[in-house]
């Protein structure tokens, strides 16, 4: 057998190559996590909202297993306090506005900017405000922004269903927390897939989805 037909059969051996990742998906070095004023006293007059908290909860500690990068703003926190503990237990800071937008928040984006993020995971409350308003602020700005639709939450339903109808056909992505943890996570067989099951396997509050 000639050397040239060795080589052949060598690349023959070889596995297909896999198709490259969609531009579509996101990445944990290319996105990061923003938590909108998920602050007690504002939580305690949204309907459902445990199950809010309990889907950020989760996202930040998927973000934190798999190296994304999260922040949180709170809105006017001198008169309404300050993030719900468990999510503040496990955030450094937040960024404090009266500006209902966090786009107010500077120097959250000049981080990202400078880390190289061009994709923004949104969660938090009201949808239609503070989460509506920075949600179109960040696409204004370039951002590929998308929206964990179970972990933002509003006073009223059709608040709520409009601001995600308004969202999604100006261009936020809407996706959900388990669909965000799994994509930022990317493969099984490793450490950080153990630990994004463990956190998907974790039954909601009360009991539903």
């Amino acid at each position: 057998m000639s050397d040239a037909s060795r080589d052949d059969g060598d690349l023959q051996d070889e596995p297909p190559a896999p198709l490259p990742r969609s531009p579509h998906l996101m990445r944990p070095d290319d996105t990061a996590l923003l938590v909108v004023d998920a602050q007690e006293r504002l939580l305690a007059v949204i309907p459902g909202a445990e199950s809010v908290v309990w889907n950020c909860r989760r996202l930040i500690d998927a973000a934190r297993i798999l190296g994304v990068q999260a922040s949180a703003a709170e809105q006017n926190p001198e008169k309404l306090g300050g993030t719900a503990a468990v999510l503040a237990d496990r955030l450094t800071g937040a960024h404090a506005k009266l500006d209902f937008s966090c786009g107010a928040c500077g120097g959250i984006f000049a981080d990202w900017q400078a880390a190289g993020i061009h994709r923004v995971l949104v969660c938090g409350i009201e949808t239609h405000v503070c989460v509506q308003q920075t949600a179109l602020d960040l696409l204004a700005a370039g951002y590929q922004v998308y929206l964990a639709a179970d972990a933002v939450a509003a006073r009223w339903p059709h608040d709520h269903e409009i601001a995600l109808r308004r969202m999604d056909s100006a261009g936020v992505v809407i996706t959900t927390t388990e669909s965000a943890m799994f994509e930022w996570c990317v493969r099984a067989g490793t450490p950080q897939f153990r630990q994004i099951s463990a956190l998907a396997k974790e039954r909601p509050p009360g009991g539903g989805r």
